[in-house]
């Protein structure tokens, strides 16, 4: 069922040695972190899953000081996954190792309790330090992904710019209506709908409906 296994250790190595367990889809990555934390002594991959449903079986069995997973994953995604294991075991350590920088997503999951974000594109260096910090019972956010959440900040006054109706239309043009179609909606003039569209990508910093739609959704805004 698990391509890793649980391994034997001393007492003394086991109080010593932080049993950590990897979850991701891609086999490539679990072991490139395998040959990574195998030459690293205060660390014991106990295990692996490929997706959320494989390791929510193994970790209600099993016991492990640090959880190392994705964002995105098959059957049971790491989000749900960082939510129950927090529930049935709240002293684990996640660390979430993801592609996924949107910062309204890794507010999200921060939300939850977990210890570490990092990028998989950072360097391995970053990981270690990620396992240094949630040892010592210490948060730990990537340089790419704190400089994310700084910026992010930047955008919250702007937020408070956008108006009651303006949110209103905004999350319209989510669902892909037209100016005419918002209109119609709201009871207002096709072009009071796109004055709010213009006032809107100014505050955004934007001149594409794309890059509005981003902003929102980065803002939780929609």
């Amino acid at each position: 069922m698990f391509s890793g296994n649980i391994f034997n250790f001393s007492k003394k190595e086991a109080l010593e040695k932080q049993r950590v367990f990897l979850v991701d889809d891609h086999t490539i990555l679990i072991d490139g972190l395998k040959a990574l934390l195998a030459e690293e002594d205060d660390y014991e991959v106990v295990g692996e899953a490929h997706d959320g449903e494989q390791a929510l079986e193994f970790l209600k069995k099993n016991d492990i000081d640090i959880l190392v997973t994705d964002y995105s994953l098959p059957k049971v995604d790491g989000l749900a996954l960082v939510r129950i294991l927090k529930r049935i075991k709240p002293d684990v350590k996640i660390i979430v190792l993801s592609m996924h920088r949107e910062s309204h997503l890794v507010r999200e999951i921060l939300k939850e309790g977990v210890s570490g974000y990092i990028l998989k594109n950072d360097s391995t260096n970053e990981l270690l330090l990620a396992l240094q910090h949630v040892r010592k019972d210490k948060v730990y956010l990537s340089t790419e992904i704190n400089s994310m959440l700084i910026d992010s900040l930047k955008f919250q006054e702007e937020t408070k710019l956008f108006s009651d109706r303006e949110r209103e239309i905004l999350k319209l043009i989510a669902e892909e209506f037209s100016s005419r179609q918002i209109a119609e909606e709201l009871f207002i003039s096709e072009r009071t709908v796109e004055t709010h569209r213009r006032n809107m990508m100014k505050k955004a910093g934007t001149n594409t409906t794309i890059g509005l739609m981003k902003f929102g959704y980065e803002n939780n805004l929609i």
